[in-house]
């Protein structure tokens, strides 16, 4: 498992310490209180699923979260198994997968189609795997050749996203092609056919912070992108970074071998910094890693766009533990107000 991170946000119309709650909230402008920036706030945090069970199956490793046909969160383990959120967020049910020799993924990005369709990704191959509701495999979308060649392993696919309408998917990559320079990295996208298949389409680049990887992203409605980049050293320990990402002028780089190459001429998706996690209000959270400069922040890996009202996003994240004893499952709310356009 690689360094990740996921921020969890909800509906709440009080969040508390000890539950984060899903039902319609107004949302009329960020918190000052809670402010991490002049564009984000928190609304609270949850412990609850820490070192939880639920049908004798651990809850954690969580690394992704996305919004069900129900309205509620459905959460995703690195270890193979999908997990089923009530309205508190707490755990009703877990679902196993496997691919096609019947093991398990590393798998990381979630989405889900409006018919419940679940779309899954693996960081080892890179692969994006589709699942009915039952856990039984659908099949795979096609992916570039240039990504298959991907030569690191354990950094491929990590972040997924679709569309409001469900017509484009976008993957991101937490790592680099070794081409293309350490704080490069490419976002893949498909978009739906005539007959409801998944066709790839363009490829854009994204340049990261250094020393960081991405996590996470999410469509925001508009043709941008959420991007949660998140680090880890032992100085401050973790911290994490959101962005609002624009690729509509983004070259297409399906075909440019490598991004290090100035003579290129590449354009990358332009990025505004929304959010630095670690300067967020510890919220008097607690935390189990011997360094933290920020207690409240743990190693986010999934987040989610839960609602929506008057220009502010709301989002639920969520920190994975790695079943570790030092560290802990924890859910994030927070309203983000995206910048201009």
């Amino acid at each position: 498992m690689t360094i990740r991170s996921g921020l969890c946000a909800t509906l709440a119309a009080v969040v508390t310490a000890a539950t984060l709650t899903t039902a319609a909230a107004p949302a009329q402008a960020v918190s000052r209180t809670r402010a991490c920036s002049s564009s984000a706030s928190l609304n609270g945090f949850s412990d609850a699923l820490d070192k939880t069970t639920v049908d004798g199956v651990y809850v954690g490793n969580l690394s992704s979260l996305a919004v069900d046909t129900n309205g509620r969160l459905t959460a995703l383990s690195d270890r193979s198994q999908l997990f089923s959120l009530d309205r508190h967020n707490r755990p009703n049910g877990v679902l196993p997968l496997v691919d096609e020799n019947g093991q398990q993924l590393d798998s990381e990005g979630l989405a889900i189609e409006r018919d419940g369709t679940r779309l899954v990704t693996s960081e080892y191959e890179p692969s994006v795997r589709r699942y009915d509701r039952q856990g039984q495999l659908l099949g795979q979308l096609p992916v570039p050749e240039n990504l298959k060649t991907y030569k690191v392993t354990n950094r491929a696919f990590e972040g997924l996203t679709l569309d409001d309408r469900g017509h484009k998917l976008t993957a991101s990559m937490e790592g680099w092609l070794t081409t293309d320079g350490t704080d490069t990295r490419r976002f893949q996208t498909w978009q739906r056919g005539r007959h409801a298949e998944f066709r790839t389409d363009r490829q854009f680049a994204y340049m990261g912070d250094t020393g960081y990887g991405i996590s996470e992203i999410a469509a925001t409605g508009d043709g941008r992108l959420l991007v949660l980049e998140r680090s880890f050293n032992t100085t401050v320990g973790w911290t994490a970074h959101l962005y609002v990402a624009d690729p509509r002028r983004a070259t297409d780089v399906s075909s440019v071998t490598d991004l290090a190459d100035q003579d290129q001429r590449v354009r990358f998706a332009s990025k505004t910094l929304v959010a630095k996690l670690e300067e967020c209000p510890s919220l008097d959270a607690p935390t189990r890693f011997p360094v933290q400069a920020n207690p409240l922040v743990g190693n986010i890996e999934g987040m989610a766009i839960t609602g929506r009202r008057h220009g502010v996003l709301r989002l639920t994240l969520v920190a994975d533990d790695d079943q570790s004893p030092a560290a802990i499952t924890r859910l994030y709310g927070m309203d983000v107000r995206l910048p201009r356009r």
